[in-house]
């Protein structure tokens, strides 16, 4: 296949799912790592994307990609993570479950590892899951009910969970910029998960690498206010120096 064509198709992927990563193009065009990322250094100089460690993603900050392609991207690496997420849950915890792909991969590890635990959730997903534990307790916040994945967000969600105090806060989110800043696409949501790091003794981030230097739109907060983020790569610069002078700790997973 000719450069050009490539390229092309290149962002073609990045339009459908939101993001491409390096090692899947090599393997999808048979080619070398230095081709790819020459690809996307020429395509990110024209502005038909924007570069990140191990990928691209798109140009646009003001929406995600689709549930559906959430869900496939990366499931071996989000299930490490999510297994490793689990490790540091003692049987018997209380915790906060929010939104996202990483945190049902980790409510499925916890049916499988866990026992005794109550659990608060904003996302009907993860209350299926867990919810054949006959040994859990899970709570599930009211609100408005998104049909593209299953969250629960609004005022409501959000005053239901100002009313507990619980020992861990688990989350995911959308990306990280290189200043530290942990981004994500849906204001609303980004309030919620602002209310579960403020009511939780310990919050817990789980990520893969694509999530570094990603654009997203909306400000949660800075990496300083994660106590633990787990991941299966180690971050760029300057992200490495970021979390090495903050006291958040970093766990990478071995694949």
């Amino acid at each position: 296949m000719k450069a050009e064509q490539r390229h092309n198709e290149i962002v073609r992927l990045v339009e459908l799912n939101g993001e491409v990563n390096t090692d899947e193009l090599v393997e999808l065009f048979s080619v070398s790592p230095q081709t790819i990322r020459r690809d996307l250094n020429e395509l990110a100089e024209l502005n038909k994307l924007r570069r990140t460690h191990g990928g691209a993603t798109n140009l646009s900050s003001s929406e995600n990609s689709s549930y559906n392609n959430r869900k496939v991207m990366h499931p071996r690496q989000k299930e490490l993570i999510a297994a490793t997420m689990a490790k540091h849950i003692p049987n018997g915890s209380t915790l906060f479950i929010d939104i996202g792909t990483t945190p049902e991969a980790f409510a499925r590890a916890l049916t499988v590892s866990h026992s005794d635990l109550r659990i608060v959730t904003n996302n009907i997903n993860v209350a299926m899951i867990l919810m054949e534990r006959s040994d859990f307790k899970v709570i599930l916040a009211g609100g408005e009910v998104r049909n593209i994945d299953g969250g629960v967000t609004g005022e409501a969600t959000l005053d239901f969970i100002s009313q507990f105090r619980l020992d861990f806060g688990v989350l995911g989110i959308s990306g990280i910029d290189n200043d530290g800043s942990l981004l994500d696409f849906d204001y609303h949501e980004v309030r919620v998960k602002k209310a579960i790091i403020e009511n939780s003794r310990e919050t817990i981030l789980g990520v893969d690498h694509s999530k570094f230097g990603r654009n997203a739109m909306v400000k949660l907060g800075n990496l300083s206010e994660i106590d633990l983020i787990i991941t299966d790569q180690l971050p760029p610069e300057p992200l490495a120096s970021i979390l090495e002078e903050s006291e958040t700790k970093i766990e990478i997973i071995s694949l």
